[in-house]
């Protein structure tokens, strides 16, 4: 897996183009779920925004914590 997504060559995108990428992505944790996966990420980074508002590395973490599932959308398992 290293050898294959180290070197990012697969595609190349920003933050945000990954958080809209997961909007096209069934979650088999959560399948039945009526909104969108990015608004997991945002409600996840207000949540803890509202509970930490001093740690602002911990808003990003949250905003974050699910980008790797766009990888499903290249053929890895979820």
């Amino acid at each position: 897996q290293s050898a294959e997504y180290g070197p990012c060559s697969l595609r190349k995108m920003s933050a945000m183009e990954a958080l809209e990428l997961l909007d096209q992505l069934v979650d088999e944790s959560d399948p039945d779920v009526d909104f969108p996966n990015s608004f997991h990420a945002y409600q996840t980074a207000e949540g803890i925004r509202r509970a930490h508002p001093d740690k602002d590395w911990f808003h990003l973490v949250g905003l974050l914590h699910d980008l790797g599932k766009v990888l499903a959308l290249f053929g890895e398992p979820q």
